[in-house]
């Protein structure tokens, strides 16, 4: 009987580990994405958990039960636990957001796998047509660039009517120069 004692305590121990290391994961996390994975091969659930890792995200699949005490644990609100039903992988992303889903939404297209169940972004829920359109974003840098240059557009417009005018008037001082006899 003792060894059965043991056995249950260390699977226990074994989930309550789970729990805080997801629920670290959603603390930690700016976004966290929950697809059915089911369908997928064991080879395709580690290329997208390599492809995604290097963009400081990670795809981890766990059993709901604890999941959804991982993110009472870490305070972060559920709107809807039934929708956890099935196999769920949960893609928690830290840094940039668009990115990872930029890598899922690819394989979603190749593959038609996984499915996007629903995300939170910020503590606020999101559909998965929510998630699906925000991978369609231009990149952190690419908007970063499109600001600046939306910035400097102005500037630059000013430049060329001022500078078009220093231009149009030294044609038409050297149009007079040749117009006119030269004096000796």
């Amino acid at each position: 009987m003792t060894d059965e004692v043991k056995k249950v305590s260390a699977n226990r121990a074994k989930k309550e580990q789970i729990v805080e290391e997801i629920a670290e994961k959603a603390q930690k996390a700016k976004a966290v994405v929950f697809t059915n994975y089911q369908g997928l091969t064991h080879k395709q659930l580690e290329e997208l958990k390599r492809t995604i890792k290097p963009l400081d995200s990670e795809y981890v699949v766990a059993k709901n039960s604890l999941v959804l005490r991982a993110f009472d644990k870490a305070k972060i609100k559920i709107e809807n636990p039934d929708s956890l039903e099935g196999p769920t992988g949960t893609m928690f992303l830290y840094a940039d957001v668009v990115e990872p889903l930029k890598k899922l939404a690819k394989m979603i297209k190749d593959l038609n796998l996984p499915s996007v169940k629903f995300g939170i972004l910020d503590n606020s829920p999101l559909t998965n047509e929510q998630v699906l359109k925000l991978a369609t974003l231009p990149s952190r840098e690419t908007l970063i660039a499109q600001f600046v240059g939306g910035m400097k557009s102005p500037l630059f417009g000013l430049h060329r009517a001022l500078n078009w005018n220093l231009q149009k008037l030294v044609l038409t001082l050297k149009a007079v120069e040749k117009s006119k006899p030269v004096a000796s």
